[in-house]
């Protein structure tokens, strides 16, 4: 018996040192943890529980019938965040360069097919070279088994990627498939192709930091939400994102206990918005004044910065909140703030969190980059999956409010369950110069005659009562109780129900 004893757990030893000291060593070289020290920063101390740690490959082509290392690159199992279950893979780039066989694509499969089975996420901490060459179409058919997995879990459970290290060709597909994907600075990268074919395909010369590295994507790809200094901030920034989704479709957000009143008054946000219309503010202000204890975790903060999309907690509840930024671009939609915040309404409508959105909008961005770009189709991506979300909807419009922007920025008239105005709001279809020019052109040489229709005009429309005597604006609410009016709405939704018409799925403007 001792001897059976003795000899599992050499195996064991033998799986946990992976691909040896040599390349562990190298992985610490570089500033990256190996697989399993990730997951130990993740899981909860003492909780993981490992599945298949003794499978191989069983590729018998160039010499590969001589090197197995049992769990072939991947571990694999689940354990706990803060109490709560949670199913994970973690790639091991010392066996093979993290390369993906098909055993190793089948016990991430397993794992998946699992987290379907009881309701709970998956997170995937991805390091891996691309497809195991050696195994030629079988580890292509591997990618394509988790490609499945991932588009089958979509909207069912949570999926969380944090990129760790190469991820290139078709490995970067099952990532991009997943609601976030977390990177880390100077030492992960994506790309469909590498900086060399690059060059031999179109003569440009980047490195591969430059071509697909974690400030690329997470500033200007919008492809990562976010990118972190070292592995243990990627890390332990995922336990926190994941405090603020339930572990399945049929979970509402979770709650936390809260010490924060919900009756709170802020009386700085009465000055928050400048007498000026047209100077702007930050509306981060607004959105850490107003959630409890300030705490707001923002989801591609480098990305469309014209718009503000992150999670956070009101009264102990998860919200997701999506806000306009007058501080850039003065919060004009554009093709790149539109695809932020509808992918971000969608995820919170998929998993039951709440909705609620701060608007300060002057309108959708002019201009022909923006027209050639398809703005209308883009624009329209934000429309649907405000009219399409039947999660509870709060909205609070502290200026402007001008246009096709109004409606898409989740008014009354796209289901919008309480809408809230600022004594300062404008709600309008457009700012009162340019309605004036366009309404009286005959006075356009007469600038004190234009001066004088332009404050008749701003005294008319530009205020929040000709909305709210239509009942688009539910109640006009003083700046300083806006916490206090939001948690009352929510408590009040709490049990709201509402089913859009049976269909297989719409078709959203892709």
């Amino acid at each position: 018996m001792q001897t059976i004893l003795d000899q599992l757990e050499s195996k064991r030893a033998a799986a946990r040192l992976g691909g040896g000291q040599k390349r562990i060593d190298a992985q610490h070289a570089k500033g990256k943890l190996t697989a399993r020290e990730r997951l130990e920063l993740l899981l909860d101390e003492g909780t993981f529980e490992e599945w298949d740690m003794f499978v191989e490959h069983r590729c018998t082509d160039f010499g590969m019938e001589a090197q197995k290392i049992p769990g072939d690159g991947v571990v694999t199992g689940y354990g706990m965040i803060n109490g709560r279950l949670v199913f994970v893979f973690s790639q091991d780039f010392t066996v093979f360069g993290g390369a993906l066989s098909e055993a190793h694509a089948e016990k991430i499969c397993k794992v998946m097919d699992q987290a379907m089975k009881v309701g709970a996420p998956v997170i995937g901490l991805n390091d891996s070279g691309g497809a195991r060459i050696q195994e030629g179409v079988a580890s292509l058919g591997g990618y394509a088994d988790v490609f499945q997995k991932n588009v089958l879990a979509s909207g069912v459970v949570p999926q969380i990627s944090l990129v760790m290290g190469p991820c290139a060709g078709g490995a970067v597909y099952s990532p991009a498939m997943t609601d976030f994907i977390f990177m880390v600075k100077d030492s992960s990268y994506m790309f469909v192709t590498g900086p060399e074919v690059v060059k031999t395909v179109t003569h440009e010369e980047v490195t591969a930091e430059e071509l697909g590295g974690g400030i690329t994507h997470s500033t200007k790809s919008g492809v990562a939400d976010r990118a972190f200094e070292n592995d243990v901030e990627a890390l332990l920034m995922t336990r926190r994102l994941f405090n603020y989704l339930p572990l399945n479709n049929r979970e509402k957000a979770p709650r936390r206990p809260c010490e924060d009143p919900a009756d709170r008054m802020d009386l700085s946000l009465d000055t928050l918005v400048p007498d000026n219309a047209n100077k702007p503010y930050d509306m981060k202000e607004l959105i850490v004044k107003t959630v409890d204890d300030g705490d707001f975790f923002e989801i591609q903060p480098e990305y469309a910065k014209n718009i503000v999309v992150g999670f956070a907690r009101m009264d102990g509840q998860a919200i997701g909140i999506v806000a306009n930024q007058p501080l850039v671009l003065a919060g004009c939609l554009d093709i790149k703030s539109s695809i932020k915040a509808a992918r971000f309404v969608r995820f919170c409508d998929a998993f039951n969190i709440p909705v609620v959105t701060f608007v300060d909008v002057p309108g959708f961005m002019p201009g022909t980059a923006q027209e050639y770009g398809g703005i209308i189709k883009h624009g329209a991506k934000l429309l649907y999956a405000y009219a399409e979300c039947t999660v509870p909807k709060i909205t609070v419009i502290t200026r402007k409010a001008y246009g096709g922007a109004y409606d898409v920025m989740a008014s009354k008239h796209l289901r919008g369950d309480v809408n809230l105005a600022w004594p300062h709001a404008e709600i309008a279809v457009m700012g009162a110069k340019g309605a004036v020019e366009i309404i009286f052109r005959e006075d356009k040489g007469d600038p004190v005659k234009l001066a004088a229709r332009e404050a008749e005009y701003k005294t008319r429309f530009a205020n929040p009562f000709i909305a709210s005597s239509r009942g688009y604006v539910d109640d006009v609410i003083l700046p300083h109780e806006t916490r206090k009016r939001i948690c009352r709405s929510l408590v009040m939704l709490a049990s709201k129900k509402l089913e859009n018409p049976w269909r297989k799925h719409g078709n959203i403007p892709l």
